[in-house]
Order: structure tokens, then sequence, then C-alpha cells
């Protein structure tokens, strides 16, 4: 089990992935930390559905993304990133979700046009967003965050960056060190 564990870890260490916040305004949950559950109405291919946590975690590890708000330039290109990578992160037996505090009308819109129907997106209440330490003061916004959390709940890897690249390399990094 240690071993299982540790090696993870220490793949961790050479993506750049950190438990510390990369800037001092930042407040991300711990690697270690037990993600905090939930659920939520999110979109995927149009279609809305009931996610949570829990019942994706049952499947294997799972990227739980943060972003400002959809249709923005940063958030669009990051959406699309997620969805040419998606038969990578399948292959490492992980699900992504993409997280805002839109509403659900606008995330199923988003899943289409821009996630190309490759992965959901929810919304992120501001109980989930305080939660994870993502909230943008009263906003309504979150910070652009990527949690990589292990299939025991635990998070593995926290990517906290303005600049969307880099998300969706680091995160893919870190879930294929999981499979091993």
């Amino acid at each position: 089990m240690t071993r299982r564990i540790l090696a993870p870890l220490a793949a961790l260490a050479m993506t750049g992935l950190a438990a510390v916040p990369l800037n001092s305004a930042s407040a991300e949950l711990p690697t270690g930390a037990k993600a905090p559950a939930f659920s939520t109405r999110a979109a995927l291919a149009g279609e809305e559905f009931g996610f949570t946590l829990s019942a994706a975690l049952a499947k294997g590890p799972v990227v739980l993304y943060f972003y400002p708000k959809a249709f923005t330039k940063g958030c669009t290109l990051e959406a699309n990133a997620f969805a040419e990578a998606m038969p990578s992160f399948k292959a490492a037996g992980a699900s992504v979700i993409g997280m805002s505090g839109d509403d659900i009308a606008t995330l199923r819109r988003f899943s289409r046009e821009e996630c190309r129907d490759a992965f959901p997106v929810g919304v992120a209440s501001s109980k989930i967003a305080q939660a994870y330490d993502v909230a943008m003061g009263t906003s309504g916004l979150t910070t652009r965050t990527s949690y990589v959390i292990a299939r025991d709940g635990r998070i593995v890897a926290v990517h906290s960056d303005a600049d969307y690249r880099g998300h969706v390399e680091k995160t893919l990094a870190v879930v294929r060190a999981l499979k091993k």
C-alpha cells in the first residue's frame, strides 16, 4: 500500500505540481487532504444530470478543475484543451469535470460548444467553491485551480495558475503516475 502511494507522489514532484500555493493570494486545499464530498447539477453533451464526486471516484481518479467563467477566452481555451486530451485521461483511467459558478443553462451550452461533448461541467455553488478554497470573494467566480483526486478521495495534486496553459499537461502526468 505504501509503495502504491509513494511512487505517484515521487512522480508528482517531477511534474511541478505542488501542495504549496503557487501565489501568495491562493489558499487551495493541500495534497493529502480529503477532498470535500459534493453533489451538483452538471451537463455533458448538452444534457443535464446529477453529479456526485463519490460516484465519479468509484470509477477511478478524478481531475476536478475550477475555472472562472464559461465562454471567456482562457476558460474556453482550457475547455478545448481538456476536450482534446480526454482520450489520454480515459486511457489513464481518470475522469474530468470542470466547475464554475455559471448557471446550468450556460453550462449545457458550454458542454456542447467548448467541452465538445467530451467531459461534464458542473455548477460550483458558493458552498463548493468555499469548500475547495477557490472562491474569488463574493463574485461567484472561482480561481483557475485543478485538483487531482485519487480513488480513495485524497487530493494528490494541486495546480493553481490563472494561465490555463499547463493545467491539462500537469494533471494528465499525475493521473498517468497514479495508474502505474
